[in-house]
């Protein structure tokens, strides 16, 4: 019987566009004058010196830093101080109305059902937790953070490792196989799937079937199938 829900963002919940011609694109424009600004204050410090250590260069300078994170955003990196600035400076458009967070209809419709349901809701997507939060909070559906009960990003480990679902199992009140998994991506379907989770493939945009359960939309989804 299925207890929780831990749900992908991107592809899943979201439209791809949203995070790739919105969200993206936002975070490069700013990124450069968001680091000049506030590289002494602690949470920009403390990514900046992880940048650093990554490159393993202690001693590089700002404008190196800056390069190194706006080539991690056009090569699509999901490494966490890159997330973790970019929810910093997502969070300066939301507040200045920028733009909101994107929400397909049925996705909504399902989480909000689930919820009320008593399902236990999660949020798993290598997009930074503040960054989570700040989608769910200026959403196009009002703030909807209530909905869920807890969020992991990339700081339990990479979508398509096996023991970043390891971890979030371990945290949670339920049993791997009471959880299901929702995603549009097969390699994080199946490292979820081999940590024992449930699993559904949510096809949006024509992509390949998989072994897992598919639906096209949320309105075609029945946790009964998984009893």
């Amino acid at each position: 019987m299925i207890k929780a829900i831990l749900t992908d963002i991107e592809g899943t919940i979201t439209r791809i566009s949203f995070v790739k011609e919105v969200l993206f694109p936002y975070a490069a424009k700013q990124l450069a004058t968001f680091i000049r600004l506030n590289e002494n204050k602690t949470q920009v410090a403390e990514q900046i010196a992880a940048v650093k250590a990554i490159i393993n260069e202690p001693d590089a300078d700002i404008e190196t830093v800056i390069s190194v994170l706006l080539k991690w955003i056009e090569e699509d990196k999901k490494i966490t101080p890159l997330k973790q600035i970019q929810g910093l400076i997502w969070q300066t458009g939301y507040e200045h109305g920028d733009f909101k967070g994107h929400l397909y209809a049925d996705a909504f419709e399902f989480l909000q059902a689930q919820h009320d349901q008593g399902t236990a809701l999660y949020v798993y997507s290598s997009g930074s937790v503040r960054a989570q939060q700040l989608l769910f909070k200026y959403s196009d559906y009002g703030d909807i953070r209530p909905l869920f009960n807890d969020y992991f990003d990339t700081k339990v480990g990479a979508k398509q490792e096996q023991a970043a679902y390891n971890t979030i199992v371990n945290q949670l009140p339920f049993d791997a196989n009471e959880v299901l998994f929702l995603s549009d991506v097969a390699a994080e379907l199946d490292a979820a799937q081999a940590a024992g989770l449930k699993t559904l493939h949510l096809i949006r945009d024509g992509q390949a079937r998989t072994t897992h359960p598919y639906v096209h939309d949320f309105s075609a989804v029945t946790l009964e199938q998984y009893a």
